[in-house]
This record gives structure tokens, sequence and C-alpha cells, in this order.
């Protein structure tokens, strides 16, 4: 899938409001990254935090996959600059896939959240 291909996909299937300015900026084959922006007066919650993991996820494990098992750690508190994500298929097993996604602020140096996760592959 290319990153046009991702970001018209995920603009259809996601919520408006769990979009937060998101940019596909790059999708290889298991490997996805993506920008999420703050719109004027926003800062970023840990709910919100929440919503981009999910996000995620999901790019990397395919739009119509549920998370059924998650784990969070925070690392650091969030700036209020872009996030940027970084997520990918660790394992796929049938209708399961086990992903892992990192948090960053504004540039890919140093992570403020990590997550791995379980998904069930819903069919569309």
């Amino acid at each position: 899938m290319t990153e046009d291909e991702l970001q018209t996909l995920l603009e259809k299937t996601l919520p408006a409001a769990d979009l937060h300015g998101l940019f596909v900026e790059e999708c290889q084959d298991q490997d996805v990254r993506l920008r999420f922006s703050l719109a004027d007066g926003e800062s970023w919650s840990t709910r919100v935090l929440l919503s981009l993991l999910d996000t995620a996820l999901r790019a990397s494990s395919g739009v119509t996959a549920e998370i059924s098992h998650l784990n969070v750690t925070l690392l650091r508190p969030v700036q209020a600059a872009d996030v940027v994500s970084l997520s990918r298929v660790i394992r796929r097993d049938g209708d399961r896939l086990h992903a892992e996604a990192w948090l960053f602020s504004h540039t890919v140096v140093e992570p403020i959240l990590h997550a791995t996760a379980s998904l069930a592959i819903r069919p569309r």
C-alpha cells in the first residue's frame, strides 16, 4: 500500500476526531510513520495520545484490526509539538497479529511512549 492509499483509507475509516492533522509520511512493507499535528488551542492529553497510538497500530496492521491486548509505557512528557509515530507488525498468526508503536515529540530522537499490542483482524 502506498502512502497516499493509506492516507485515504485512514481518513475514510477513522472518525474525524481521531485524525489530529494526520499525515502518512512513510509506508513500507510493515513499517508505518505517521505525523499528527495540534489544532490551535489544543494540547496533547493522555486520552489523545492513546487515540494516536490506536491509529498508529491500526495503520501498520490493517485498518480493520482491533486491539485486544495493549501494554503502554509512558517514557517522558509530551511537548506542544507534532507527534510522530513509528509502528510495525512483529508477528502474524492467522487472524491475530502482534505489533508495536513508538510515539515521539516532533522528531524521531527520544520516544515519549512505547506500546505493544495484540490485534484481531476483522473482515471489512
